[in-house]
């Protein structure tokens, strides 16, 4: 067996970031040879991948990139196995690459993000094995959206839910992060940034709700049909102020709504994305 160099295998940890022993493995096996190593540990890590992908993975975060002047963005949830690892600096950190190359590369599926070229030699797989092989755990992209246009976006300190905001002009970003803070926030969760937006299925579930509070109280048994007509639609819009966006009081002060905020700021909210880990919006 070859002699390794300290050096050689600080360059290929540098490299791949990946313990030091299983770099100078690596290194030994390729005689030296640092791109063959290289590839070594790739198939390595490949190997651990496969071995890994029966597992469940139940945890996850929510990476999000967004570049302001190219004005692209992206959200995306990635799964493992474990909480301990949700707070790993490795997995976060390949979150966040994650969403960024889905701002980039724009992949139109999930297929389609793994097979892309992620560096020279290196698919966004590739770089999922990476952290697979350092952490020890299955780990996958479980969905992601992408946006253009003027953006802001938060992710919760824990990783456990992220929003990705879309406005019509540009805005203070801190005031747009404040508002990704909101919808994450907030409860109930949104439903729609303006009422006209509320799907049909749900508007029709929430008029038979208000109906049947509207019948169930003793004090609407003797009143006429329009008036009770009436009632409903105060419940309806009751419903919809503390439901969509624009309406809601703003977390940060409730004084006044998500709408009249952003309208001072001379901006209007055009698309929300709201992912939180294994909760499907």
């Amino acid at each position: 067996m070859s002699t390794v160099s300290a050096e050689a295998v600080k360059k290929l940890r540098d490299m791949t970031n990946l313990p030091m022993m299983e770099c100078k493995s690596a290194l030994a096996e390729a005689a030296g040879d640092m791109e063959k190593a290289v590839q070594i540990l790739r198939e390595r890590n490949a190997k651990a991948q496969i071995k890994r992908a029966d597992r469940e993975a139940a945890e996850g975060r929510i990476g999000t990139f967004v570049d302001e002047a190219r004005q692209i963005g992206a959200i995306v949830e990635v799964r493992c196995e474990t909480p301990m690892v949700v707070k790993s600096e490795h997995f976060i950190a390949l979150a966040n690459d994650l969403a960024r190359h889905v701002a980039e590369h724009n992949p139109a599926t999930v297929e389609e993000l793994l097979t892309q070229a992620y560096a020279p030699g290196k698919t966004v797989n590739d770089r999922i094995a990476e952290a697979i092989g350092l952490i020890r755990e299955n780990m996958k992209v479980a969905r992601f959206v992408r946006l253009t246009g003027s953006l802001g976006e938060y992710v919760h300190h824990d990783g456990s839910v992220g929003v990705l905001l879309q406005v019509s002009g540009p805005a203070d970003r801190q005031l747009l992060r404040d508002v990704c803070m909101h919808i994450t926030a907030v409860v109930p969760t949104p439903t729609a940034v303006r009422r006209e937006e509320v799907p049909e299925s749900v508007l029709a579930q929430e008029r038979e709700v208000a109906k049947a509070q509207v019948a169930a109280d003793p004090k609407n048994a003797n009143k006429p049909a329009n008036i009770l007509e009436k009632i409903v639609e105060g419940k309806l819009n009751a419903w919809f102020k503390e439901n969509v966006l624009v309406e809601q009081p703003f977390v940060k002060d409730d004084s006044k709504t998500v709408g009249q905020v952003l309208k001072a700021a001379g901006v209007e909210p055009i698309r929300f994305v709201r992912l939180k880990v294994g909760v499907l919006n």
